[in-house]
């Protein structure tokens, strides 16, 4: 049976209550000098098996944050581009409606350069339901990290006033 003896000291008082540890029937007896007594102090540590647990949990961990920081800038370097890309359809299409230059053929395509991103579009013109009105259709094309993305506009336009406009010149 052990009986934790204290230690008394000038130290700190979380110090002063250090345990002493050896068995009662061993001073009784008179087999070990209490003076030879090793002093034990208890100290709060982590056992092996909760090192190993945090490590485990930090591997798993670790990864997931990662990819998560990954996604997050992904998706705010894609909505960046999307809106500069919109712009850029949203341009192209008011241009060719006011020059009219849609009317005489049924697809376009160049490239805009936006500050340093560079910007591919198509312009679409196809008939709609009714006769003279036409639907014209822009797709801008942008790249993110790699991976394609579009942004499509469309607005429906009068051909019989662009053709009357142009015959006027």
């Amino acid at each position: 049976m052990k009986l934790p003896l204290l230690l008394k000291s000038n130290k700190s008082p979380s110090r002063r209550n250090a345990a002493l540890t050896m068995t009662n029937d061993k001073c009784r007896m008179g087999k070990t000098d209490p003076s030879l007594l090793v002093v034990r102090r208890r100290r709060a540590a982590f056992t092996l098996a909760e090192v190993l647990a945090a490590m485990a949990f930090l591997a798993i961990l670790i990864p997931v944050i990662a990819e998560c920081l990954s996604i997050a800038s992904r998706a705010g370097e894609v909505a960046e581009r999307k809106t500069e890309a919109a712009r850029v359809a949203e341009r192209v299409l008011n241009e060719s409606i006011v020059t009219t230059n849609w009317n005489s053929q049924s697809s376009q395509s160049g490239t805009i350069n936006e500050g340093v991103r560079q910007f591919d579009w198509t312009l679409q013109n196809e008939p709609w339901n009714q006769d003279p009105i036409r639907l014209l259709t822009v797709e801008v094309k942008y790249n993110v990290q790699g991976k394609d993305y579009s942004v499509h506009l469309s607005t429906l336009a009068d051909g019989s006033f662009s053709s009357s406009m142009t015959n006027n010149y």
